[in-house]
């Protein structure tokens, strides 16, 4: 009888000894600490020209992400809005990463919202969400392609070969100078090559202009001067006019320099080009008739 009051008190103070071990001071179940699961960062992206294509590399912080889906959308819209985010060109891609962030632990982007680049086919990439760990970019071309997709590791890339086989010559486009326009030195607008389709130089020149310039070239002072405008329509060419819609909006802000000084000496450039008429949403404009140049009311100062 004594052994047996023995065991039960040593089994007793066994279970009593564990609780104290594994649980709180008042014998409560420890809780978990429950680790968040490890997102990768996007943290750069770049694009080149190689023979017959254009590459676009998607490069992450933390390994690739486990889906990423590339597809021709026939416009980009915000993920979170389900609003069209401008970007410019003749057809658009859509990368779409999960889980993936464009930000880090602070919020800070980790990588441009919008790029420009001065390729063949490759004319922009632009952000249309970071949110919930899915991140997805627009990349706006010149043509509609077959592309191919595959990943690399170490780093983590995503990789994007878009067709570019086709012919291209080199256009000027004119951008505005902002250091110029502040120290009141003309011209406000400075041009920058581009290569454009030889089947559509006209509309390739303005895709290139509303994707904006490059980075250097926003370190030089330049930038895109959109006076709202989203983007265009057009240009339809006759007679030695251009005739050129603007979309989204048209404001001029009360400033003596508008869109207007970009787009006219961008179409100028061509033989078959003497006048500019620029129109606005609505398709008004001040002199749509006769051999002259044109702007809505809505570019008047």
């Amino acid at each position: 009888m004594k052994t047996l009051r023995l065991v039960i008190m040593l089994l007793l103070a066994g279970l009593l000894g564990s609780a104290l071990v594994s649980g709180t001071a008042s014998g409560a179940p420890r809780a978990r600490v429950a680790r968040a699961p490890h997102i990768p960062t996007l943290v750069g992206i770049r694009a080149a020209h190689h023979p017959g294509f254009d590459r676009i590399v998607f490069r992450f912080r933390g390994g690739v992400p486990a889906s990423h889906r590339v597809a021709y959308v026939p416009r980009l819209v915000a993920d979170a809005s389900g609003q069209p985010v401008r970007i410019a060109g003749r057809a658009f891609l859509r990368v779409r990463f999960a889980p993936a962030n464009a930000h880090d632990a602070s919020g800070a982007s980790t990588v441009p919202a919008r790029r420009s680049y001065p390729l063949p086919n490759v004319i922009t990439t632009v952000l249309a969400g970071d949110s919930e760990a899915v991140t997805t970019y627009g990349v706006g071309l010149a043509k509609r392609t077959r592309f191919h997709v595959f990943t690399l590791t170490h780093p983590g890339r995503v990789v994007i070969d878009v067709a570019a086989a086709f012919r291209t010559v080199d256009r000027r486009v004119y951008f505005f100078d902002r250091d110029a326009f502040l120290a009141n030195r003309k011209p406000f607008f400075a041009p920058r090559l581009r290569p454009v389709r030889v089947d559509a130089p006209a509309v390739g020149v303005l895709d290139r202009l509303f994707a904006g310039p490059l980075v250097g070239e926003q370190a030089d002072g330049l930038r895109l001067l959109r006076s709202r405008a989203r983007g265009f329509t057009g240009p339809s060419i006759a007679h030695h006019v251009a005739r050129v819609r603007l979309t989204g909006g048209c404001s001029s802000g009360g400033s003596t320099v508008t869109v207007a000084g970009e787009i006219m000496p961008t179409l100028r450039q061509f033989p078959s080009v003497d006048w500019v008429k620029i129109y606005d949403p609505s398709g008004h404009t001040e002199r749509p008739a006769g051999h002259t140049d044109s702007i809505p009311e809505c570019l008047e100062p």
